[in-house]
């Protein structure tokens, strides 16, 4: 019943609705008002959808570049404006590992870490070697780390020490006042003097990952294979982009985009990087993907494959820092010229864009400067980042509530307030719905558990979430705690969660009601989600169009939008421009 319904009712129907109300139990009252209160969010979510796809914008047919994002919510807004920004530049989704299940080891790692989703196993060993001819400065950067480390065990031992304790400490303390000062007045500044000495005194060498593993080298290294054949990389390569959907049409530039978050003095760092990685940087994934899909021997055996990538299309690699707004892109000085052209004309729709996405972050942020312009706004969240007492560096996967499955005309063009997984994916080559089901087997669980994690640590802050973060202390280096004795604390902390409307997932899938049945007969994972309800399933028909909810008591339904239009605006920052509150979905038509 909508407001006006109520207005106009009679006193005699209105207290019969309270008094049906009253002979509720607390536990269904409750139910029964947040099934409202979900509504109320599904109804805004669908009768876009339907706008957008009554109205989709234009799409090219061979776009000049295509940037691969994290499936992360975060970056809905970053597709978004990069769309509008070049509209020759398409867009997609994956999961941030990329489907490269890897035991990494940096040039600065004393050994390997996972860099895949948490229940996977890897079976392949990756290093970053320096180049040969900068096996010099690799040394040199390796010796001064060394001494740092001997310098600090050392500093380490004296301060402990009964009679150079108390003059260490006093020698400490006047060096690191200065320092601790420009943390607090100006962390930016701070944080780029500190980048810049680190620059200085610890050099970085040019760097590639490991090289190619021969294909009958079957050995290993603690369960763990050193590198990829190129059949290997093959199958690989060929997954993501049958995931994606994107075989027979590809750029001339692809970037492969990982994603971190960089921020100090936050014990809940994992949870702001990237998931699809165990909670770590999705770079050297990114990197190594683009490695192996520029391989002429990949090529050759993806053409076999009926994948035919243009002679003209490179792959570059790269990561996106989530907390800053900045993109590095790797191995660009290897590019032929050809790439290089189209690098440069790129890039600075990249920068504009991540300006432009610190300009709408900003709007949720208390401290942030009101109607600052976005370079601006890119210096405040740049300074967020290197903040000693920022309790909020970012916000991560707060407000998330959607998740698409399908292509991007689903929601190109619609502003969705960052709050929707977007998973890129083509119902067209895919008849026998095999890629969806492997796709809704990782993005089900994995889409479900962080919107989950959100909910309960929102409803329930103290016992479910972990309260304000601001007593808490690293314990063990596994857990958080109250300042010097609590219990552990479970769940998210206040500050990654209060401006979280606790909503299910509502995942969007662009695939038939029977496709979708059929993957939950065979799929026990995906369909106790579904029938227990801990997700909102929703049907797009690839031919029709049509919208259905399912609900577990009389399956799938029809959706009938309720709202006569969307609202239609020629850019994203006129329509959040002012507005600090969640706001409702628009057309975006530049």
């Amino acid at each position: 019943m909508s407001a006006a319904t109520i207005y106009a009712a009679s006193r005699a129907d209105v207290e019969a609705v309270l008094a049906f109300l009253d002979e509720l139990d607390e536990p269904t009252r409750l139910r029964v008002l947040h099934e409202a209160y979900e509504r109320r969010y599904r109804v805004e979510l669908l009768d876009a959808l339907a706008a957008n796809l009554a109205a989709p914008p234009p799409v090219t047919t061979r776009p000049r570049h295509q940037v691969v994002f994290c499936i992360d919510d975060r970056f809905e807004s970053s597709r978004r404006h990069l769309e509008e920004l070049a509209p020759e530049c398409e867009t997609l989704g994956a999961a941030g590992f990329f489907g490269l299940a890897i035991a990494y080891q940096g040039i600065d790692d004393p050994s390997t870490f996972p860099l895949c989703p948490v229940v996977v196993q890897p079976q392949h060993r990756i290093e970053e070697q320096a180049l040969t001819r900068q096996f010099s400065i690799a040394e040199l950067r390796a010796s001064r780390r060394r001494q740092l480390g001997e310098i600090e065990t050392a500093w380490g031992r004296m301060s402990r020490s009964l009679l150079l304790g108390s003059i260490v400490t006093a020698i400490a303390g006047f060096f690191a006042a200065i320092p601790l000062l420009a943390n607090v007045f100006s962390p930016r500044a701070a944080g780029r003097v500190r980048k810049a000495i680190a620059r200085w005194w610890l050099p970085e060498p040019m760097t590639r990952l490991t090289e190619l593993r021969a294909e009958q080298d079957g050995t290993r290294t603690a369960q763990v294979m050193s590198g990829f054949t190129l059949d290997e990389m093959a199958t690989r390569v060929a997954a993501l982009l049958e995931n994606m959907g994107i075989v027979h049409r590809f750029g001339k530039l692809v970037v492969v985009l990982g994603h971190d978050s960089s921020s100090v003095n936050n014990p809940y760092f994992p949870a702001y990087s990237c998931g699809a990685c165990g909670g770590r940087s999705g770079g050297p994934n990114a990197r190594l993907f683009a490695r192996m899909a520029n391989q002429p021997g990949v090529r050759e055996r993806l053409a076999a494959r009926g994948i035919a990538i243009p002679e003209d299309t490179v792959f570059v690699g790269g990561l996106y820092d989530t907390a800053n707004d900045m993109i590095r892109l790797y191995d660009a000085e290897d590019l032929p010229d050809a790439a290089l052209h189209e690098l440069r004309v790129l890039s600075p729709q990249l920068e504009e864009m991540c300006r432009r996405n610190a300009h709408e972050r900003c709007r949720r942020f208390a401290s942030a400067p009101r109607r600052a312009a976005p370079e601006r706004a890119l210096r405040h969240v740049e300074g967020r980042a290197f903040d000693l007492a920022q309790a909020r560096p970012e916000l991560g996967h707060a407000t998330n509530a959607a998740c698409f499955v399908g292509r991007r005309e689903l929601t190109a063009g619609l502003f969705l307030d960052r709050r929707a997984f977007l998973v890129s994916y083509d119902p067209e080559q895919d008849p026998k719905g095999s890629i969806l089901e492997r796709i809704l087997l990782a993005v089900g669980p994995v889409g479900a558990g962080i919107n989950l994690e959100y909910f309960f640590s929102t409803v329930d802050m103290e016992r479910l979430g972990a309260g304000t973060k601001l007593p808490h202390n690293v314990t063990g280096l596994f857990g958080v705690m109250n300042g010097a004795s609590s219990d552990l604390r479970t769940g998210l902390p206040k500050q990654m969660t209060e401006i979280h409307e606790p909503v299910r997932l509502h995942l969007v899938v662009e695939a038939s009601p029977a496709t979708l049945l059929a993957i939950a007969g065979r799929q026990p994972a995906v369909a106790e989600l579904v029938t227990n309800e801990w997700l909102r399933l929703i049907s797009v028909d690839p031919e029709t169009r049509a919208i259905q909810t399912f609900d577990a008591r009389f399956g799938f339904r029809p959706y009938t939008p309720l709202s006569a239009g969307l609202p239609r605006v020629r850019s994203s920052s006129d329509w959040y421009a002012g507005r600090d509150q969640f706001l409702p979905p628009a057309l975006i038509r530049p």
